[in-house]
Protein backbone atom coordinates (compact mmCIF):
# COMPACT_ATOMS: atom_id res chain seq x y z
CA UNK A 1 0.00 0.00 0.00
CA UNK A 2 1.17 3.42 -0.50
CA UNK A 3 0.34 6.92 0.05
CA UNK A 4 -1.65 8.85 -2.96
CA UNK A 5 0.67 11.14 -4.58
CA UNK A 6 -0.63 14.96 -4.70
CA UNK A 7 -1.48 14.78 -8.72
CA UNK A 8 -3.26 12.01 -8.10
CA UNK A 9 -5.76 13.00 -5.98
CA UNK A 10 -7.74 13.78 -9.02
CA UNK A 11 -7.51 10.19 -10.63
CA UNK A 12 -10.91 9.27 -12.01
CA UNK A 13 -11.28 6.26 -9.65
CA UNK A 14 -14.46 5.08 -8.79
CA UNK A 15 -13.92 3.37 -5.30
CA UNK A 16 -16.67 1.24 -3.89
CA UNK A 17 -15.31 -0.59 -1.37
CA UNK A 18 -17.26 0.72 1.75
CA UNK A 19 -20.62 0.21 -0.15
CA UNK A 20 -19.62 -3.79 -0.88
CA UNK A 21 -18.08 -3.97 2.25
CA UNK A 22 -21.25 -2.75 4.25
CA UNK A 23 -23.74 -4.68 1.46
CA UNK A 24 -21.73 -7.69 2.42
CA UNK A 25 -22.53 -7.19 6.37
CA UNK A 26 -19.13 -6.46 7.77
CA UNK A 27 -17.17 -4.27 9.53
CA UNK A 28 -14.02 -2.24 8.97
CA UNK A 29 -12.39 -4.62 11.28
CA UNK A 30 -13.59 -7.85 9.97
CA UNK A 31 -12.77 -7.12 6.53
CA UNK A 32 -9.42 -5.92 7.91
CA UNK A 33 -8.81 -9.17 9.54
CA UNK A 34 -9.71 -11.21 6.42
CA UNK A 35 -7.32 -9.42 3.86
CA UNK A 36 -4.82 -9.51 6.67
CA UNK A 37 -4.19 -5.35 6.56
CA UNK A 38 -4.99 -3.23 9.12
CA UNK A 39 -8.72 -1.32 10.45
CA UNK A 40 -6.78 1.85 9.90
CA UNK A 41 -5.63 0.79 6.35
CA UNK A 42 -9.63 0.17 5.88
CA UNK A 43 -10.43 3.55 6.71
CA UNK A 44 -7.75 5.23 4.70
CA UNK A 45 -8.31 3.25 1.33
CA UNK A 46 -12.34 4.10 1.56
CA UNK A 47 -11.67 7.38 2.01
CA UNK A 48 -9.35 7.73 -0.56
CA UNK A 49 -6.57 8.62 1.97
CA UNK A 50 -4.30 5.76 0.23
CA UNK A 51 -4.23 3.71 -3.25
CA UNK A 52 -3.91 -0.18 -2.35
CA UNK A 53 -0.83 -2.22 -3.84
CA UNK A 54 -2.33 -4.57 -6.31
CA UNK A 55 -1.47 -7.46 -4.09
CA UNK A 56 -3.42 -5.53 -1.19
CA UNK A 57 -6.88 -5.48 -3.77
CA UNK A 58 -6.65 -8.78 -5.00
CA UNK A 59 -6.75 -9.92 -0.73
CA UNK A 60 -9.61 -7.11 -0.37
CA UNK A 61 -11.54 -8.40 -3.42
CA UNK A 62 -10.72 -12.10 -2.55
CA UNK A 63 -12.29 -11.18 0.85
CA UNK A 64 -15.21 -9.91 -0.52
CA UNK A 65 -15.71 -12.15 -3.22
CA UNK A 66 -16.00 -10.29 -5.93
CA UNK A 67 -12.96 -8.64 -8.38
CA UNK A 68 -10.65 -6.30 -8.44
CA UNK A 69 -12.32 -4.38 -10.84
CA UNK A 70 -15.80 -4.32 -8.76
CA UNK A 71 -14.06 -2.35 -5.55
CA UNK A 72 -11.80 -0.20 -8.17
CA UNK A 73 -13.09 1.32 -11.47
CA UNK A 74 -11.59 3.77 -13.91
CA UNK A 75 -13.82 6.81 -14.45
CA UNK A 76 -13.53 7.87 -18.47
CA UNK A 77 -11.54 11.04 -18.72
CA UNK A 78 -13.03 13.84 -20.08
CA UNK A 79 -11.98 14.56 -23.53
CA UNK A 80 -12.53 17.34 -25.67
CA UNK A 81 -12.45 17.72 -29.76
CA UNK A 82 -12.82 20.07 -32.13
CA UNK A 83 -15.51 20.08 -34.83
CA UNK A 84 -16.67 22.17 -37.58
CA UNK A 85 -20.71 22.48 -36.34
CA UNK A 86 -22.94 21.93 -39.55
CA UNK A 87 -26.85 22.25 -39.05
CA UNK A 88 -29.92 22.35 -41.65
CA UNK A 89 -30.63 26.12 -41.12
CA UNK A 90 -28.84 28.85 -42.96
CA UNK A 91 -27.14 31.09 -41.94
CA UNK A 92 -25.47 28.64 -39.81
CA UNK A 93 -26.53 29.19 -35.90
CA UNK A 94 -23.88 29.15 -33.63
CA UNK A 95 -25.03 26.34 -30.76
CA UNK A 96 -25.50 27.02 -27.40
CA UNK A 97 -23.58 25.81 -24.88
CA UNK A 98 -24.90 22.26 -23.49
CA UNK A 99 -26.21 21.54 -26.68
CA UNK A 100 -26.42 17.94 -27.32
CA UNK A 101 -24.45 16.50 -30.50
CA UNK A 102 -23.67 14.03 -32.76
CA UNK A 103 -20.27 13.78 -33.70
CA UNK A 104 -18.42 11.75 -36.80
CA UNK A 105 -15.05 11.59 -37.93
CA UNK A 106 -14.62 11.66 -41.68
CA UNK A 107 -11.11 11.62 -43.09
CA UNK A 108 -9.53 13.58 -40.68
CA UNK A 109 -11.99 16.16 -39.47
CA UNK A 110 -15.00 15.57 -37.11
CA UNK A 111 -18.58 16.49 -38.37
CA UNK A 112 -20.60 18.04 -35.27
CA UNK A 113 -24.57 18.02 -35.88
CA UNK A 114 -27.57 18.78 -32.87
CA UNK A 115 -29.11 16.06 -32.14
CA UNK A 116 -32.67 17.49 -32.48
CA UNK A 117 -32.10 17.44 -36.34
CA UNK A 118 -32.38 13.67 -35.98
CA UNK A 119 -36.72 14.80 -35.26
CA UNK A 120 -38.38 14.65 -32.48
CA UNK A 121 -38.67 10.88 -31.48
CA UNK A 122 -35.26 10.24 -32.39
CA UNK A 123 -34.20 13.15 -30.16
CA UNK A 124 -34.64 11.16 -27.20
CA UNK A 125 -33.83 8.16 -28.46
CA UNK A 126 -30.90 8.39 -29.79
CA UNK A 127 -27.78 9.49 -26.85
CA UNK A 128 -25.28 12.49 -27.70
CA UNK A 129 -22.19 11.63 -28.51
CA UNK A 130 -20.91 15.30 -26.32
CA UNK A 131 -22.18 18.21 -25.94
CA UNK A 132 -20.89 21.09 -27.36
CA UNK A 133 -19.02 24.13 -25.98
CA UNK A 134 -18.69 27.39 -28.66
CA UNK A 135 -15.42 29.01 -29.71
CA UNK A 136 -15.80 32.44 -30.34
CA UNK A 137 -15.29 32.69 -33.63
CA UNK A 138 -17.06 31.30 -37.00
CA UNK A 139 -15.47 30.55 -40.31
CA UNK A 140 -16.34 28.10 -43.24
CA UNK A 141 -15.23 24.80 -43.91
CA UNK A 142 -11.80 24.43 -45.58
CA UNK A 143 -13.64 21.71 -48.48
CA UNK A 144 -15.70 24.21 -49.31
CA UNK A 145 -18.06 27.52 -49.13
CA UNK A 146 -20.67 25.34 -47.02
CA UNK A 147 -21.63 27.63 -43.62
CA UNK A 148 -19.91 25.85 -40.85
CA UNK A 149 -18.33 27.05 -37.38
CA UNK A 150 -15.98 25.87 -35.21
CA UNK A 151 -16.93 23.98 -32.19
CA UNK A 152 -15.09 22.30 -29.11
CA UNK A 153 -17.17 19.08 -27.98
CA UNK A 154 -16.71 17.86 -24.34
CA UNK A 155 -17.36 14.03 -25.19
CA UNK A 156 -19.76 11.65 -23.18
CA UNK A 157 -18.73 8.65 -24.94
CA UNK A 158 -15.44 6.88 -25.46
CA UNK A 159 -14.01 8.60 -29.28
CA UNK A 160 -12.62 5.42 -29.86
CA UNK A 161 -16.11 4.23 -30.16
CA UNK A 162 -17.58 7.77 -31.86
CA UNK A 163 -14.60 7.36 -34.36
CA UNK A 164 -16.62 3.97 -35.44
CA UNK A 165 -19.97 5.62 -36.39
CA UNK A 166 -20.97 5.80 -39.62
CA UNK A 167 -22.62 9.05 -40.79
CA UNK A 168 -25.48 8.57 -43.61
CA UNK A 169 -27.09 11.27 -45.63
CA UNK A 170 -30.84 10.13 -47.00
CA UNK A 171 -34.16 9.94 -46.48
CA UNK A 172 -34.41 6.01 -46.03
CA UNK A 173 -35.57 5.58 -42.52
CA UNK A 174 -34.29 2.07 -42.27
CA UNK A 175 -31.10 3.09 -42.20
CA UNK A 176 -31.38 3.18 -38.33
CA UNK A 177 -32.61 -0.47 -38.45
CA UNK A 178 -29.53 -1.32 -40.73
CA UNK A 179 -27.31 0.21 -37.95
CA UNK A 180 -28.96 -2.10 -35.22
CA UNK A 181 -28.21 -4.91 -36.96
CA UNK A 182 -24.52 -3.50 -37.46
CA UNK A 183 -24.28 -3.47 -33.70
CA UNK A 184 -25.20 -6.69 -33.10
CA UNK A 185 -21.89 -7.56 -35.17
CA UNK A 186 -19.90 -4.69 -34.26
CA UNK A 187 -20.78 -3.67 -30.74
CA UNK A 188 -18.88 -0.63 -30.88
CA UNK A 189 -19.92 0.29 -34.15
CA UNK A 190 -22.82 2.95 -34.69
CA UNK A 191 -25.01 4.24 -37.25
CA UNK A 192 -26.79 7.96 -37.86
CA UNK A 193 -29.19 8.68 -40.70
CA UNK A 194 -29.52 12.47 -41.47
CA UNK A 195 -32.69 13.08 -43.20
CA UNK A 196 -31.48 14.87 -46.25
CA UNK A 197 -33.06 14.93 -50.37
CA UNK A 198 -31.07 13.08 -52.60
CA UNK A 199 -28.91 16.46 -54.28
CA UNK A 200 -27.81 17.53 -50.78
CA UNK A 201 -27.29 14.39 -49.28
CA UNK A 202 -24.84 13.95 -52.58
CA UNK A 203 -23.72 17.85 -51.81
CA UNK A 204 -22.99 16.38 -48.43
CA UNK A 205 -20.81 13.52 -49.44
CA UNK A 206 -18.50 15.56 -52.02
CA UNK A 207 -17.96 18.09 -48.91
CA UNK A 208 -16.93 15.24 -46.87
CA UNK A 209 -19.76 15.90 -44.26
CA UNK A 210 -20.98 12.17 -44.37
CA UNK A 211 -19.46 8.42 -44.80
CA UNK A 212 -21.96 7.35 -47.02
CA UNK A 213 -25.36 9.13 -49.45
CA UNK A 214 -28.50 7.84 -50.27
CA UNK A 215 -30.08 9.06 -53.89
CA UNK A 216 -33.05 8.03 -55.54
CA UNK A 217 -33.61 9.86 -59.07
CA UNK A 218 -34.99 8.96 -62.23
CA UNK A 219 -33.69 10.33 -64.74
CA UNK A 220 -36.66 11.79 -66.82
CA UNK A 221 -35.39 10.70 -70.79
CA UNK A 222 -34.02 7.50 -69.82
CA UNK A 223 -36.20 6.04 -66.72
CA UNK A 224 -32.83 5.06 -65.40
CA UNK A 225 -31.72 5.36 -61.65
CA UNK A 226 -29.53 8.03 -59.59
CA UNK A 227 -26.68 7.00 -62.87
CA UNK A 228 -27.57 9.35 -65.19
CA UNK A 229 -27.57 12.33 -61.81
CA UNK A 230 -24.53 10.39 -60.46
CA UNK A 231 -22.73 11.01 -64.04
CA UNK A 232 -23.10 14.86 -63.65
CA UNK A 233 -22.26 15.23 -60.62
CA UNK A 234 -19.46 13.13 -58.88
CA UNK A 235 -16.38 13.04 -60.97
CA UNK A 236 -14.07 10.40 -61.42
CA UNK A 237 -14.41 6.87 -60.23
CA UNK A 238 -13.85 6.85 -56.59
CA UNK A 239 -17.00 6.32 -55.62
CA UNK A 240 -18.81 2.95 -54.80
CA UNK A 241 -22.57 2.33 -55.85
CA UNK A 242 -24.67 0.17 -54.68
CA UNK A 243 -28.04 -0.63 -54.47
CA UNK A 244 -29.94 -1.09 -51.31
CA UNK A 245 -33.77 -1.67 -52.52
CA UNK A 246 -36.54 -0.52 -55.15
CA UNK A 247 -38.80 1.28 -53.94
CA UNK A 248 -42.79 2.67 -55.44
CA UNK A 249 -43.00 6.62 -55.30
CA UNK A 250 -46.33 7.87 -55.74
CA UNK A 251 -49.24 10.26 -54.21
CA UNK A 252 -49.92 9.66 -50.86
CA UNK A 253 -53.54 10.44 -49.54
CA UNK A 254 -55.71 10.51 -46.87
CA UNK A 255 -57.21 7.17 -45.93
CA UNK A 256 -60.53 6.47 -48.09
CA UNK A 257 -58.72 9.01 -50.30
CA UNK A 258 -61.85 11.58 -49.33
CA UNK A 259 -61.17 14.02 -51.93
CA UNK A 260 -61.33 11.48 -54.66
CA UNK A 261 -57.72 12.69 -55.75
CA UNK A 262 -56.87 9.76 -59.25
CA UNK A 263 -53.64 11.82 -60.31
CA UNK A 264 -51.25 14.57 -60.74
CA UNK A 265 -54.00 16.50 -62.40
CA UNK A 266 -56.13 16.98 -59.14
CA UNK A 267 -53.22 19.13 -57.67
CA UNK A 268 -55.08 21.96 -59.80
CA UNK A 269 -57.63 21.91 -57.98
CA UNK A 270 -58.45 25.00 -55.35
CA UNK A 271 -59.88 22.91 -53.05
CA UNK A 272 -56.31 20.36 -52.81
CA UNK A 273 -53.22 21.21 -50.42
CA UNK A 274 -50.49 19.49 -50.97
CA UNK A 275 -47.38 19.17 -48.52
CA UNK A 276 -44.38 19.22 -50.79
CA UNK A 277 -40.25 18.20 -50.29
CA UNK A 278 -37.68 20.14 -50.30
CA UNK A 279 -36.24 21.49 -53.81
CA UNK A 280 -33.53 18.64 -54.77
CA UNK A 281 -35.42 15.87 -53.20
CA UNK A 282 -36.33 12.78 -55.39
CA UNK A 283 -40.01 13.22 -54.63
CA UNK A 284 -39.62 17.29 -55.69
CA UNK A 285 -37.99 15.90 -58.78
CA UNK A 286 -40.52 13.23 -59.42
CA UNK A 287 -43.60 16.27 -59.13
CA UNK A 288 -42.00 18.84 -61.03
CA UNK A 289 -41.42 16.55 -63.78
CA UNK A 290 -45.21 15.01 -63.30
CA UNK A 291 -46.66 18.67 -63.03
CA UNK A 292 -44.61 19.20 -66.22
CA UNK A 293 -45.96 16.97 -67.95
CA UNK A 294 -50.00 17.77 -67.37
CA UNK A 295 -49.12 21.42 -68.04
CA UNK A 296 -49.75 22.64 -64.76
CA UNK A 297 -47.38 25.63 -63.43
CA UNK A 298 -45.83 24.68 -60.04
CA UNK A 299 -47.01 28.30 -58.59
CA UNK A 300 -50.70 27.20 -59.15
CA UNK A 301 -50.90 24.61 -56.78
CA UNK A 302 -51.42 25.29 -52.76
CA UNK A 303 -49.18 24.28 -50.88
CA UNK A 304 -46.41 24.15 -53.48
CA UNK A 305 -44.26 25.83 -51.09
CA UNK A 306 -45.21 24.19 -47.79
CA UNK A 307 -41.85 22.05 -47.32
CA UNK A 308 -41.52 18.73 -45.17
CA UNK A 309 -38.18 17.02 -44.40
CA UNK A 310 -39.32 13.56 -44.97
CA UNK A 311 -41.68 10.71 -46.19
CA UNK A 312 -42.49 10.34 -42.57
CA UNK A 313 -43.37 14.21 -42.17
CA UNK A 314 -45.12 14.54 -45.12
CA UNK A 315 -46.94 11.66 -44.37
CA UNK A 316 -48.19 11.88 -41.15
CA UNK A 317 -49.10 15.65 -42.20
CA UNK A 318 -51.36 14.24 -44.47
CA UNK A 319 -52.90 11.84 -41.96
CA UNK A 320 -52.97 14.20 -39.49
CA UNK A 321 -55.39 15.99 -42.17
CA UNK A 322 -53.42 18.71 -42.53
CA UNK A 323 -52.66 18.57 -46.17
CA UNK A 324 -54.41 16.11 -48.97
CA UNK A 325 -51.30 14.58 -50.81
CA UNK A 326 -47.72 14.69 -51.00
CA UNK A 327 -45.23 12.65 -53.10
CA UNK A 328 -43.77 10.17 -51.59
CA UNK A 329 -43.27 6.09 -50.78
CA UNK A 330 -45.41 3.10 -49.86
CA UNK A 331 -43.46 2.37 -47.07
CA UNK A 332 -44.53 6.11 -45.72
CA UNK A 333 -48.28 5.36 -46.91
CA UNK A 334 -48.44 1.80 -45.13
CA UNK A 335 -47.12 3.02 -42.02
CA UNK A 336 -49.90 5.89 -41.61
CA UNK A 337 -52.77 3.71 -42.92
CA UNK A 338 -52.47 6.23 -46.18
CA UNK A 339 -54.23 5.59 -49.82
CA UNK A 340 -51.39 4.84 -52.19
CA UNK A 341 -51.32 5.65 -55.67
CA UNK A 342 -48.16 4.58 -57.44
CA UNK A 343 -46.09 7.46 -60.08
CA UNK A 344 -42.69 4.82 -60.63
CA UNK A 345 -40.36 2.83 -59.11
CA UNK A 346 -37.26 4.09 -58.64
CA UNK A 347 -34.08 2.39 -57.19
CA UNK A 348 -32.30 3.46 -54.09
CA UNK A 349 -28.75 3.31 -53.83
CA UNK A 350 -25.99 4.39 -51.58
CA UNK A 351 -22.96 6.28 -52.53
CA UNK A 352 -19.61 5.44 -51.04
CA UNK A 353 -16.24 6.79 -51.47
CA UNK A 354 -14.26 3.97 -52.31
CA UNK A 355 -11.51 5.34 -49.71
CA UNK A 356 -13.75 4.86 -46.75
CA UNK A 357 -13.73 1.26 -47.58
CA UNK A 358 -10.20 1.26 -45.96
CA UNK A 359 -10.49 4.25 -43.59
CA UNK A 360 -13.10 3.23 -41.66
CA UNK A 361 -13.41 -0.14 -40.20
CA UNK A 362 -17.72 -0.06 -40.42
CA UNK A 363 -18.36 0.78 -43.76
CA UNK A 364 -17.42 -2.73 -45.42
CA UNK A 365 -19.31 -4.76 -42.41
CA UNK A 366 -22.12 -2.45 -43.05
CA UNK A 367 -22.35 -3.32 -46.64
CA UNK A 368 -22.13 -6.62 -45.71
CA UNK A 369 -25.40 -6.32 -43.69
CA UNK A 370 -27.37 -4.85 -46.21
CA UNK A 371 -27.12 -8.79 -48.06
CA UNK A 372 -27.80 -10.48 -44.98
CA UNK A 373 -30.75 -12.83 -45.19
CA UNK A 374 -32.35 -11.92 -41.58
CA UNK A 375 -32.22 -7.69 -42.43
CA UNK A 376 -33.48 -8.55 -45.65
CA UNK A 377 -36.30 -10.35 -44.23
CA UNK A 378 -37.01 -7.88 -41.83
CA UNK A 379 -37.20 -4.50 -44.53
CA UNK A 380 -39.53 -6.80 -46.58
CA UNK A 381 -42.00 -7.49 -43.68
CA UNK A 382 -42.05 -3.50 -43.35
CA UNK A 383 -43.29 -3.29 -47.26
CA UNK A 384 -43.40 -0.73 -50.00
CA UNK A 385 -39.55 -2.49 -50.37
CA UNK A 386 -38.72 -4.27 -53.73
CA UNK A 387 -35.21 -6.11 -51.85
CA UNK A 388 -34.60 -8.38 -55.24
CA UNK A 389 -31.29 -6.05 -56.13
CA UNK A 390 -30.12 -5.53 -52.92
CA UNK A 391 -26.29 -5.42 -52.80
CA UNK A 392 -25.89 -4.59 -56.81
CA UNK A 393 -22.81 -2.79 -57.75
CA UNK A 394 -23.22 0.06 -60.13
CA UNK A 395 -20.24 1.39 -62.30
CA UNK A 396 -20.30 4.89 -62.49
CA UNK A 397 -18.85 5.20 -65.65
CA UNK A 398 -20.94 5.47 -68.77
CA UNK A 399 -20.23 2.73 -70.67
Amino acid sequence: MKKTPAADNALPVENLLSQIRQAKGLSRIDLAAQADITRQAVHAIETNQYLPTTAVALRLAQALGCRVEDLFRLLPQEEIVEGEWFTASAPVQVPHNATRVKVARVGARFIVRPVAELGEVMNYAVPADGLVLPLPTSRHSPRSQHPSCAVQVRLLRNRRVIEQEIAVAGCDPSVFLAGDYLRRQKEDCTVVGWTLGSAAAIDALKRGEVHMAGVHVVDAQSGESNLPYLRRHLKGNEYLIVTFAVWEEGLLVASGNPKSICGIEALARTDISLINREAGSGARLLLDQKLAAVGIAPGTVLGYDRIGRSHFQVARTIAEGHADVAVGVRAAANLFGLEFLPLQRARYDFVVPKAHLTDHPGIEAFLNILVSRSFRAEIDALGGYDMTETGTVHDLRAH
